[in-house]
């Protein structure tokens, strides 16, 4: 069979239908994700792919040797899964270092998302320093979610909407390998930290090409899980709405997406309908390869509700 990731022959995969209008022809992507149980699935499209296919449009809009470096995005309307996504790419500047483009994602007519990259040629310097990485086990000693899924469903007092739950993010096919280091405990609805680690890495080879690839992957993986960080402290309550608001990237050093990277999330701050979320994508030989931030929109029921069993 063919090995290479669906993410780069199906999900990112975009068509020229002009010089700088682009269509995507992947199957779309369905519902904002967060962690398993944390809340439910919509039938929006799911952010990570619109940043993914923004960036590979704004991606074809530059050199080749020029590269991302930033990213910042806007989600104004949701996105329909029904039908395709076309991007339309404004060349807003190109320098003798930085390039920016801009991107309008439309549907039924009206703008869905707009975002700006901005893209660089390489250029050494000795101002350096990054953060440490956290000391967490490897993924090879670790489960996957869905292995982690499958213990959850074999608990016979596991209560029936929970198991549909499980059972409904069991049969979609996520094109991301993903094993947290702390998976939180779903029968429980104690508060934990809004702090979570798992390892990520796209499904299938990608291999050595043009460093915008892996970013465009990157941009995708980004999104999973992310705004469910704000969730954590608030288990106690029944999640009815959860959206992205905004979403940014930065960019720091050459990675590789169909490898494993850990992803190291946390929220500072969350009020007034809106939660705030932070993410760092290290190497697995401790390099700071992506920094991300988001904000969004999450509505909750009042009543606390009872316990999972």
């Amino acid at each position: 069979g063919d090995l290479r990731s669906v993410l780069i022959t199906s999900v990112l995969n975009l068509e020229r239908l002009e010089l700088d209008l682009f269509r995507c022809v992947g199957a779309p992507g369905r519902g904002d994700r967060a962690a398993p149980a944390a809340a439910p699935l919509t039938a929006r499209l799911f952010g990570g792919q619109i940043v993914g296919q923004a960036l590979v449009a704004a991606a074809r809009a530059v050199s080749r040797d020029e590269q991302v470096h930033s990213l910042h995005c806007y989600f104004v309307r949701a996105g329909d899964p029904k039908v395709p996504v076309l991007y339309e790419v404004e060349r807003t500047r190109t320098g003798r270092s930085f390039s920016v483009r801009s991107v309008k994602a439309i549907q039924h007519g009206k703008p869905i998302f707009t975002c700006q990259a901005s893209f660089q040629l390489s250029q050494g310097s000795p101002v350096q320093h990054q953060f440490t990485m956290p000391t967490v086990p490897p993924p090879e000693e670790l489960l996957t979610q869905e292995e982690l899924i499958q213990k959850f469903l074999q608990n016979p007092n596991l209560a029936d909407r929970y198991r549909k739950h499980l059972n409904k993010i069991q049969a979609e096919d996520v094109p991301i390998d993903i094993k947290p280091v702390n998976p939180p405990d779903i029968f429980s609805l104690e508060p934990q930290e809004p702090k979570q680690l798992f390892w990520v890495r796209a499904r299938g080879y990608i291999g050595e090409t043009d460093m915008k690839v892996h970013c465009c992957v990157a941009a995708y993986i980004s999104d999973y899980a992310f705004l469910g960080t704000t969730l954590l402290p608030h288990r106690q309550y029944h999640i009815k709405f959860m959206v992205s608001l905004d979403h940014s990237m930065w960019f720091h050093a050459p990675f590789r997406a169909d490898h494993w990277m850990l992803y190291e999330c946390e929220s500072p701050w969350a009020g007034g309908c809106r939660g705030l979320v932070q993410g760092r994508l290290w190497r697995r030989d401790g390099v700071l390869a992506v920094t991300c931030a988001q904000e969004g929109v999450i509505r909750v029921e009042q009543t606390p509700t009872q316990s999972k069993l």
